[in-house]
């Protein structure tokens, strides 16, 4: 009997207070954050337990979800302080918890029995029968692995009663969904502890063992290459066959990510998810939704394994360089009597044209007038980080828009 059809949840990245706010107001109906211990994002702000409280608390006040990631690959250290944590993450009311250890999901069942478990992606869940074990063991939702093309999610679903969540767009690793050991042979930082050092963006070159002093490119390029660089997932145009499969949660990549990067991306996927849903048979990728990716900071796009084993344009050979259009120049903070309330977030002068990308997916355009400090003294320019000024401004702009620019 086939799953009944449901409108995908759209999963945003949360890396601290302001991303997840972002992700929120522009579209997202649930986000995934990580506290300081336990979880696999050791570099992104993350939330102490009371900034974690109020990040639940804001999110249900508008009636969306928040998820917990507790997927570190536990150490016998770690699990003296996970009993408490759990405790504590259940008191907060928090939606679910992400976990991909096995011995934490057995400790999080004892303590905390009645919360929801995500299984992470961490676990590499790649086939029905796995999902079968963890629908036996409690869970009430997996999140694949990466590494699974349309038909195999498809089956998956078909022979499986537990919700499934699928990431559609974001970074990839070069490791079955994250399982490296590199970072830790290379660096001594565990990427399955949360201190990934991303040596798989590295520039490698090739020596020989009697020629030490000799490095030799991998590809004749005279940059050298980046043999494990991979593109970035975007599945905008799987979206109709993803929830015919049944898929209940479509996830975004990026608790390192920007506000920007957040606010962008899930925009976009919101619209997509929306038009998707409405007409699935009329659904097409809009010109306006690509370019609206292509402004935020990112590797070119790939459909990863959507469509079967990706090949060698799959990976980026010539850098690790990222790519984006647009600079994020300030958010708006407020309007009043004709005056825009902006925070700097890089350097901006007076007289510039900047784009203002709004909540609601709208675009305007302005030219910076009359910038003036919080003092109200003129200014040429707000040259300090997170510096507020305000600026002359006719139409009322929403709080939270983005100002950007055009790199040239």
């Amino acid at each position: 009997m086939m799953k009944k059809l449901i409108k995908p949840e759209l999963l945003a990245p949360a890396g601290n207070m302001e991303k997840l706010k972002m992700a929120l107001l522009y579209g997202a109906d649930a986000v995934y954050l990580g506290g300081k211990i336990l979880g696999l994002r050791a570099f992104a702000g993350n939330f102490s337990m009371e900034e974690m409280r109020q990040a639940i608390e804001f999110a249900h006040s508008l009636h969306k979800k928040v998820y917990v990631t507790v997927n570190i690959f536990a150490h016998n250290e770690d699990l003296a302080i996970l009993p408490d944590y759990l405790l504590g993450l259940q008191d907060m009311n928090a939606d679910a918890l992400l976990i991909s250890d096995p011995g934490v999901w057995a400790v999080a069942r004892q303590v905390v029995p009645d919360m929801p478990l995500h299984v992470s992606t961490q676990a590499n869940t790649t086939n029905w029968a796995a999902v079968k074990a963890w629908e036996q063991a409690g869970a009430s939702r997996v999140v694949l692995a990466r590494e699974l093309s349309l038909a195999e999610i498809k089956e998956i679903s078909d022979k499986t009663d537990t919700e499934l969540e699928v990431f559609v767009h974001g970074a990839m690793c070069i490791s079955y969904s994250g399982r490296c050991w590199l970072s830790s042979y290379l660096t001594g930082r565990d990427g399955n502890r949360g201190a990934c050092a991303q040596v798989c963006r590295w520039e490698f070159g090739l020596t020989e063992k009697k020629r030490p002093a000799e490095i030799f490119d991998v590809a004749e390029d005279e940059r050298g290459t980046y043999i494990m660089n991979s593109k970035d997932l975007c599945l905008l145009s799987c979206l109709p066959e993803l929830i015919q499969a049944g898929v209940c949660s479509f996830k975004i990549e990026g608790r390192m990510k920007s506000a920007h990067y957040a606010a962008s991306v899930t925009s976009v996927y919101r619209r997509a998810i929306d038009s998707c849903w409405q007409d699935p048979a009329r659904y097409a990728v809009r010109q306006e939704w690509l370019d609206e990716l292509e402004k935020v900071s990112h590797r070119p796009y790939t459909l990863g394994f959507a469509l079967g084993k990706p090949g060698q344009d799959a990976q980026v050979y010539a850098t690790s360089s990222y790519l984006q259009t647009h600079e994020f120049t300030g958010l708006v903070r407020g309007w009043e009597n004709g005056r825009l309330t902006v925070e700097q977030r890089n350097h901006v002068s007076e007289g510039e044209t900047m784009e203002i990308f709004c909540p609601d997916g709208n675009l305007l355009t302005m030219v910076l007038r009359d910038m003036r400090d919080l003092d109200g003294n003129p200014i040429a320019s707000a040259p300090h980080a997170q510096q507020v000024f305000t600026c002359a401004a006719e139409q009322e702009i929403p709080v939270s828009s983005i100002l950007r620019r055009r790199i040239q």
